[in-house]
C-alpha cells in the first residue's frame, strides 16, 4: 500500500507483477493514484478481482502526457507481455492482403505474408470473395503482369525477356518487350492504387475526363476503351456497400459480450463505401466493461489497420479523448445506419461462433438451453427432466391423456406413457387432468423412481391449477410448474410460471421458446395419435370380435367370403364350413341362436 500512496495524480500506465516478478496486469488510467487504489477497497465484490489482488506483489507504472498516450502504452505492453489477466484479442487467422510490389514494373497478388519492404499491402480483407472481386476488377481493367522476373528498362532494352501466354491471350500489354510503355503500366497502377484505397469517384472523375477529351479529338476507339474500363468500375461500385457520398473517411465500432467474450466490430467508410469490415473478438478475464474493452479495442484496431480516420462513430459515450479525433455516438441519418450495421455484424459473428461451437460440441448447446430455461423460470436446479401432459377427447367419448418426457431437451421415447380414463365421464379436461398426473406421480413415488425437474402443461392458468393442486396440495411434492398458453387462434404466444401464474417475458421468436413449444407439440401429437388408434380399434369392432373361438384369422377369412357381419348371421352351416371349416362354422351358428334366444 507504500507504492500505491506514492502514485501521481496523473494520466499512465500501471504493471501488477507476481511473486515471481512476471507481468500478470498491464492497466491504463486518467489518474494512476485513484485507479490503483480502487483494486484495494474492502468494498470490490467482483471475485476475479480479488483473485488478481491476492497474487499482485509489485507494481510499477509508467506516466505520459495525455490518456491517448496511456491508452496506446497499455495497448503496446499487453501485446508485448500478454498478461495472465489482461483481455486476449483471439485471432487465430491470418487474413489475405494485396500487395502492390516496390518494382519498376509492379505486381499486385493476394497474400497472407506480410513484409512492407517488398511493397504496399492494402486489406486485410476478412471476405475472400471482395478481395478477388478486387483483383479481377484490376486485371480486367489494367492487365498487370504475373511474371516473377525482376523486370527492369534496362532489360527491357536489352532484349532480356519474352512474352509468356498472358500476352497471348490478351491479359498482359507485354511491357517486358516494350509493347507497353513504362509510363502507360506505372498510370494503371496508380489507379489500381487508388480502386484499393477505395477512392473509385476520383477514377471515374479522371477517366471521364479523358473519355471526353478523346472524343473532342475524334479519337473514338480510345474513347470506348476509356468507357468499357468506366462501365467496369461503375458496375463494381453499385455491388458495393454504399453509405453515402457524403461520408468519408470515418470509421464505426460497435461492441456486444457476455459473460465471458466481447466481439468488436470495425468498418472503415471512405469515399461513401464501405471498404472493410471485422469482427475481433477478445476473451475477457476480469468482467471487464464494455466501455473498458471498445476503448482498448479503438487503439489497437486503428493501429492494426493503419487507420488515419478524423472520426469514430462509438454506440455510447467513452470516457476517452483522442487528440485530432471526434467520437461520435450518432441519432439518425446515414452515421446511425452505419452504427446499426456494425452492431449487427456484432452479433451475426456471435452467433456464428455459437453455431460452430454447439456444432463440434452439440451438449454444450443443450446445457446452454437448459441454463436459459433455469434462468429464465427462476429454477433451483437445470431443469435435466421436462415432462408435458396432454389430454384428447372428442365430446367426452375416448377420453385419453399422454405425458411425453425430456431428458437434456431431447425426447426419452421409452418414457413416454398413454392413460385411459377412467374416473371422468363426459368431457372435462380439468377432471382428466387431475387424474393423469395424479395416477403418473403417485406411481413415479411408489416405484421411487426419478420425479422430473419442470411440468409443463399444455394450457394456460387453469390447467397449471389442477396440476398444482394433485402435486403440492395433495401428494405434497414441490415440482415447478408452466403452462404454454395459446391466443385466440389457438397459437402458443405465453410462457406461464409461479402462483399466482405470471407471464414470462420471452420472445416467441427466440430460440429458447420454440425449444419449448417443440415440447408442446409432441405432447399434442402423441395424445391425438393414441385417441385417434383408440376411435380406430372401437370403430372396426363387430360382433364377431365376441365369438370365443374366432380369432382375428377367421374373421377375416369370413368377412373375405360374406362380405358383412349380416350375411354371416344369415348363411347357412354349409356355407360356413365351406368358407371357415365344419368345427368352426358350428360355434358361430351356435352363438347366433344362443344370442337370439336370450334376446326374447
Amino acid at each position: 500500500m507504500q507504492i500505491v500512496r506514492r502514485l501521481p495524480e496523473k494520466p499512465g500506465s500501471y504493471q501488477y507483477y507476481d511473486e515471481k516478478g512476471e507481468i500478470i496486469y498491464v492497466g491504463k488510467a486518467k489518474n494512476l493514484k485513484s485507479r490503483v487504489s480502487s483494486y484495494f477497497h474492502t468494498e470490490v465484490d467482483r471475485y476475479k478481482t480479488k483473485v488478481l489482488v491476492s497474487k499482485i506483489w509489485d507494481i510499477s507504472y509508467t506516466v505520459v502526457n495525455t490518456e491517448e498516450d496511456a491508452l496506446l502504452l497499455e495497448n503496446n505492453l499487453i501485446k508485448k507481455y500478454n498478461p495472465r489477466y489482461n483481455v486476449l484479442l483471439k485471432d487465430g487467422k491470418t487474413y489475405p492482403s494485396i500487395c502492390v510490389t516496390n518494382e519498376p514494373f509492379p505486381r499486385i497478388f493476394k497474400t497472407r505474408n506480410i513484409n512492407k519492404k517488398w511493397g504496399t499491402y492494402y486489406g486485410p480483407y476478412s471476405h475472400v470473395g471482395s478481395m478477388n472481386a478486387i483483383l479481377e476488377l484490376i486485371k480486367k481493367l489494367y492487365h498487370p503482369r504475373t511474371c516473377k522476373f525482376p523486370i527492369t528498362e534496362e532489360g527491357i532494352n536489352k532484349g532480356k525477356y519474352s512474352v509468356c501466354l498472358d500476352y497471348h491471350i490478351k491479359n498482359c500489354g507485354g511491357p517486358c518487350i516494350g509493347k507497353q510503355t513504362a509510363e502507360e503500366y506505372q498510370k494503371n497502377i496508380r489507379q489500381a492504387r487508388e480502386i484499393l484505397k477505395g477512392n473509385t469517384r476520383n477514377i471515374l472523375r479522371e477517366m471521364k475526363e479523358e473519355m471526353m477529351a478523346l472524343a473532342e479529338e475524334l479519337r473514338f476507339e480510345e474513347a470506348e476503351i476509356i468507357k468499357r474500363k468506366y462501365e467496369l468500375i461503375s458496375l463494381y461500385v453499385a455491388k458495393s456497400e454504399v453509405v453515402s457520398h457524403i461520408v468519408d473517411n470515418i470509421d464505426v465500432m460497435s461492441i456486444t459480450s457476455d459473460e465471458k467474450t466481447a466481439y468488436i466490430n470495425y468498418i472503415h467508410v471512405n469515399n461513401g463505401s464501405i471498404n472493410q469490415s471485422f469482427t475481433f473478438e477478445y476473451k475477457k478475464k476480469l468482467e471487464e466493461k464494455d466501455e473498458d474493452l471498445l476503448a482498448l479495442g479503438i487503439m489497437e484496431i486503428r493501429e492494426r489497420f493503419g487507420s488515419k480516420a478524423k472520426e469514430i462513430i462509438v454506440p455510447f459515450e467513452l470516457d476517452l479523448e483522442l487528440e485530432g479525433i471526434t467520437l461520435t455516438v450518432p441519432q439518425r441519418g446515414d452515421k446511425k445506419t452505419l452504427l446499426e450495421l456494425s452492431l449487427m455484424n456484432c452479433k451475426q459473428y456471435k452467433l456464428d461462433i455459437l453455431k460452430q461451437t454447439e456444432k463440434l460440441n452439440p451438449e454444450q448447446k443443450t446445457t446452454r438451453l437448459m441454463k436459459q430455461i433455469q434462468d429464465a423460470l427462476k429454477l433451483p436446479t437445470l431443469p435435466y427432466q421436462i415432462e408435458c401432459f396432454d389430454n384428447s377427447n372428442i365430446s367426452g367419448t375416448d377420453a385419453v391423456a399422454a405425458c411425453v418426457v425430456f431428458k437434456q431437451l431431447k425426447p426419452s421415447k421409452n418414457d413416454y406413457r398413454k392413460y385411459n380414463i377412467k374416473t371422468v365421464v363426459g368431457p372435462d379436461d380439468y377432471a382428466s387432468m387431475k387424474e393423469v398426473v395424479r395416477r403418473r406421480y403417485t406411481r413415479l413415488m411408489e416405484e421411487n423412481q426419478r420425479l422430473p425437474d419442470l411440468i409443463i402443461t399444455d394450457g394456460g392458468k387453469g390447467q397449471m391449477e389442477v396440476v398444482r393442486e394433485v402435486v403440492e396440495d395433495e401428494l405434497n411434492l414441490n415440482i415447478p410448474i408452466a403452462g404454454l398458453a395459446k391466443n385466440d387462434r389457438h397459437r402458443t404466444n405465453e410462457l406461464l410460471y409461479g402462483f399466482p401464474p405470471v407471464v414470462v417475458g420471452m420472445s416467441t421468436s427466440s430460440e429458447l421458446f420454440h425449444v419449448l413449444t417443440r415440447i408442446q407439440d409432441e405432447v399434442h401429437r402423441f395424445a391425438i395419435t393414441f385417441h385417434r388408434d383408440k376411435r380406430s380399434k372401437r370403430a372396426l369392432h363387430s360382433e364377431l370380435d365376441d365369438i370365443s373361438g374366432i380369432g382375428p384369422k377367421t374373421k377375416e377369412q369370413l368377412i373375405k367370403a360374406f362380405k358383412t357381419v349380416k350375411k354371416v348371421k344369415e348363411a347357412d352351416i354349409e356355407a360356413l364350413s365351406e368358407a371357415v371349416g365344419r368345427k368352426k362354422a358350428e360355434i358361430i351358428i351356435n352363438y347366433f341362436k344362443n344370442k337370439e334366444e336370450n334376446s326374447q
